[in-house]
């Protein structure tokens, strides 16, 4: 054990990879699927960027700070970001992250949905976070799939001094249990408007404040569609606001079923006036056909998982 660690000693962890803000899907998933993470270098335009922060600012400076040394003393973290900004509906729609969100979780889910949506805020003075993964969000009972799909933008510059996202390469595959050295946790530092891509299991946490300004990013997450969501969505975004929303926007919040018999509901109304198993387009007011768990698709599709799984055990008895 103890040559082993005198190898990781030796042996500093490769960098964060940047790529250009047009960079080919298929360039993105080979390298999160190497080192768990990308940077996507000056997606939004600095007008963009401004007016996210326009909309955002008055929730951000009525934020009060975390009350935990995880949550951050001298951090903010403020949601609710679809009901409150239209530029954070476009981050979230972004077509480039959610087609490498959706190509990355397919192997698990026949929909993905939002996760988070929070402007994190490491005002100066903020220690740097305990390195963690996201996905103990469900703690550790998930085995053999990746839950998540993560994008932290940058809404100001990520700086090593000013708390740039630490993360640790290649450590998608590590036990839980396992600590990183110094050596092998790497900074995000992109410019504002970058966008870093990353997995739920690659270990990191937020960097050191040590500068005299704020480090603003916002962290918009996807997960798998039969997953629950870290940030209730149903409630930030209730039904009076998601019926205004793009019909995409909507499916992202879960107001759709996640796979069959898997999010319908039943209207609590009197009798005879109203059906008794719907999809949660129903509260949204978008017409279906009939009544029902889930569309035929959607069940024809879970039948095909449960024969190929039947299949591949049989395969190896």
């Amino acid at each position: 054990m103890a040559e082993r660690m005198a190898e990781l000693t030796a042996e500093p962890m490769p960098e964060l990879v940047t790529l250009p803000a047009d960079a080919p899907t298929e360039r993105i998933l080979e390298i999160i699927a190497r080192d768990g993470a990308v940077i996507l270098k000056d997606v939004l335009s600095p007008a963009e960027v401004d007016r996210v922060l326009a909309e955002t600012r008055p929730y951000i400076d009525a934020t009060r700070r975390g009350q935990d040394a995880f949550t951050g003393f001298h951090t903010t973290r403020t949601g609710a970001l679809v009901a409150r900004s239209p530029a954070c509906r476009d981050l979230v729609l972004n077509p480039r992250v959610l087609e490498a969100a959706n190509r990355f979780l397919e192997p698990w889910c026949k929909r993905i949905q939002l996760h988070l949506t929070q402007v994190i805020r490491l005002q100066p003075g903020q220690p740097a976070q305990v390195i963690h993964r996201d996905r103990w969000a469900w703690g550790t009972y998930l085995k053999g799939v990746e839950p998540q799909f993560n994008t932290i933008w940058a809404i100001t510059d990520f700086t090593a001094a000013n708390g740039a996202t630490q993360v640790v390469p290649r450590s998608s595959d590590w036990p839980d249990d396992r600590q990183a050295l110094p050596q092998e946790i790497t900074r995000a530092e992109m410019s504002r408007g970058s966008v870093l891509l990353y997995t739920g299991s690659v270990f990191h946490g937020g960097g050191a404040n040590e500068s005299d300004g704020e480090r603003i990013g916002m962290n918009i997450t996807y997960s798998l569609g039969w997953l629950r969501q870290e940030e209730n969505q149903y409630l930030s975004c209730p039904p009076e606001i998601a019926r205004d929303l793009p019909k995409p926007l909507q499916d992202l919040l879960g107001y759709t079923v996640g796979s069959y018999a898997l999010g319908y509901y039943t209207p609590p109304l009197p009798p005879g006036q109203g059906p008794e198993a719907v999809g949660p387009e129903y509260a949204l007011g978008r017409t279906l056909d009939g009544e029902g768990l889930g569309s035929e698709e959607l069940r024809a599709a879970v039948s095909a998982s449960i024969d190929q799984a039947a299949l591949a055990a049989s395969s190896r008895v």
